[in-house]
């Protein structure tokens, strides 16, 4: 078993029990919350565990491996870095109910009805009120309960980065709080970027928009997505301020690229492998790199149809096909295809002279590799 399976188990491991453990809190305060727990459970088995596994090889990479093994640090023993590794397991643990609060609150945003292949959270919400009977309006009972989730396990993750950073000598545990309260502003204000360019952009000069896609792209997904959890990794250990310089150089080219393939997938993916309707980010009006490049290409006309089209809830499977041609036909997802390489390129680069360890480079390389040519 590889150390990414081992650490991904006990990750799984971790949330249930967590869940678990809030099971009866939630039922001693009233058993209608109980789809709370429920629901966080259904959203929390899913996914692919990136985020715990950057922060893992984030920590790996400055431990110095004639003092630790591999196999040493991927199960809990009796050595002396036994508390150490419980506090990373618990870090993990925190990304991925963070993960799951903002795809919660995403999929609000967006008006999403699927996640993962299952109902999104606030459809959930929207069923169980339709299937109880219950009075008033079902989608604005749900979106509410579905806020309220998001909120939840917002506080939860926040409640297992506590728990963890209680082992950790101070200054480990300042820094890595540090890290991960930058984290969380940064994401909240780069998901405001993204609804603010929705409706903003008739409004931006023509020349700003692929700028303003692309810093969407790093506030709202790439700094948390690759680069916050390698650095909340090494900082759990003490990196040095080199080390952690390292990891941000090899992390966000590499966030960005990881983007840019959710942006692709967004428009062409397969339904049946991203668990959300083909071309969800059409309907949705997103304003991508791959939207912006698309614009840079057309003729007045042309783009005004473009962008009458764009964002209509109601597209059909037509009309989705329509766009997807005029992309394809732009040359945008060529482009998009060549920023992604040439992202990956740079992380790596910067990845190959970083003072890290030498088996978790080789970890790291391979899982960019995987975060960028994936299908779903």
């Amino acid at each position: 078993m590889t150390e990414s399976t081992r650490l991904t188990k006990l990750v799984d491991s971790h949330i249930a029990d967590f869940l678990i453990d809030r099971d009866p809190i939630l039922a001693s305060i009233a058993n209608e919350l109980a789809p709370f727990g429920d629901f966080s459970r259904n959203l929390l088995s899913g996914g692919k565990r990136f985020r715990a596994q950057f922060c893992y090889w984030g920590w790996r990479a400055v431990l110095e491996p004639e003092i630790r093994s591999a196999e040493q640090a991927t199960g809990y023993g009796s050595g002396p870095g036994e508390s150490e590794f419980r506090a990373l397991v618990g870090l993990c643990t925190a990304l991925e109910f963070f993960h799951a609060a903002a795809l919660v609150h995403d999929d609000i945003i967006d008006n999403s009805d699927t996640r993962r292949g299952m109902p999104a959270a606030h459809r959930s919400f929207e069923n169980l009120h339709t299937s109880s009977g219950f009075s008033g309006d079902a989608v604005a009972y749900g979106r509410a309960s579905g806020i309220l989730m998001g909120d939840l396990l917002l506080a939860w993750s926040d409640e297992l980065v506590g728990d963890a950073l209680q082992v950790l000598e101070p200054d480990a545990a300042a820094s890595t709080r540090r890290e991960f309260n930058r984290m969380r502003v940064e994401v909240t204000l780069g998901q405001y970027l993204d609804v603010h360019e929705e409706g903003a952009w008739p409004v931006v000069p023509e020349g700003e928009l692929l700028s303003r896609a692309e810093r969407v792209i790093v506030y709202k997904s790439a700094k948390y997505s690759v680069e916050a959890p390698l650095v909340l990794g090494a900082r759990l250990h003490g990196a040095s301020a080199e080390q952690v310089a390292a990891l941000q150089a090899f992390g966000l080219p590499l966030g960005i690229a990881f983007q840019l393939r959710d942006d692709q997938l967004g428009v062409f993916g397969d339904a049946a492998r991203t668990g959300k309707p083909s071309g969800d980010d059409l309907r949705e009006g997103k304003r991508t790199v791959l939207v912006a490049l698309t614009r840079q290409t057309l003729s007045a006309g042309s783009r005004r149809i473009f962008d009458e089209m764009l964002g209509d809830p109601d597209l059909t499977p037509e009309q989705i096909a329509t766009l997807q041609a005029t992309i394809v036909s732009s040359g945008a997802a060529d482009r998009v295809e060549a920023l992604i390489a040439g992202h990956v390129d740079d992380a790596l680069a910067a990845l190959a002279a970083a003072p890290l360890a030498e088996p978790a480079k080789i970890e790291l390389a391979a899982l960019a590799r995987r975060i960028t040519q994936r299908d779903a």
